[in-house]
């Protein structure tokens, strides 16, 4: 899950970065932040759900 969450915000990074007309490596920058953070927030959702739920 986290993988998944991972790969759809490096996505959705690279995108928003295409979009405002930036270079290689802002790309690169937006989809690493936005890799690490939809990651990180599937990881506390998860832990969230399991501990509250299962």
């Amino acid at each position: 899950m986290y993988l998944i969450a991972a790969l759809i915000g490096a996505l959705i990074g690279a995108r928003t970065a295409k979009k405002r007309k930036g270079a290689i490596l802002d790309v690169a920058f937006y989809a690493t932040g936005y890799s690490i953070a939809f990651g990180l927030a599937a990881l506390i959702f998860t832990l969230i759900i399991h501990r509250n739920f299962l």
